[in-house]
């Protein structure tokens, strides 16, 4: 399953729109307005199929991922000089990427690739592409690509 990951131009909290292979859009993401990053995720009937919402009062960033109410896991952010590394706390996987964090994999606890995520130059707002290789993986894996982003964005 292919998703595309396209921010939109003009808003005011962080919103984008996730489409599927075929220029779907298959979820919606509307950043709230709070302490730190809060971004809902609806599908592409308006329900709230998840949340990722960055952890406040903590030395590096950290962001906790929600389906509803129900906690899924969280990633933060680990000390490192030179190349951003992160604690994935969801399912067993871990991130390993390039070191613009441009281009990067999901691996799983038994060291298969879970997702891989490319992120797309020269367009006027960030756009990745994410390769997810079980559907079912789909929502986690997005919800690890925008913390990953937001992360990111407070870092600048």
């Amino acid at each position: 399953m292919k998703l595309l990951f396209k921010q939109r131009f003009f808003s005011w909290f962080d919103s984008y729109d996730i489409f599927d292979e075929h220029g779907n859009i298959v979820y919606v993401v509307k950043g709230q307005f709070s302490w730190g990053h809060c971004l809902k995720i609806f599908d592409i009937n308006g329900y709230e199929v998840g949340t990722v919402k960055e952890k406040i009062i903590t030395w590096l960033p950290k962001f906790e991922m929600y389906y509803g109410d129900r906690y899924v896991g969280c990633i933060s952010r680990e000390f490192s000089i030179f190349k951003p590394k992160y604690n994935i706390d969801c399912n067993g996987w871990h991130v390993e990427g390039d070191f613009f964090e441009w281009d990067y994999q999901i691996i799983n606890s038994n060291g298969a690739e879970v997702a891989t995520v490319s992120k797309e130059l020269f367009n006027w707002t960030d756009t990745y592409s994410i390769d997810v290789y079980n559907p079912q993986d789909a929502l986690n894996a997005l919800m690890l690509v925008l913390a990953i982003d937001a992360e990111k964005c407070s870092r600048k």
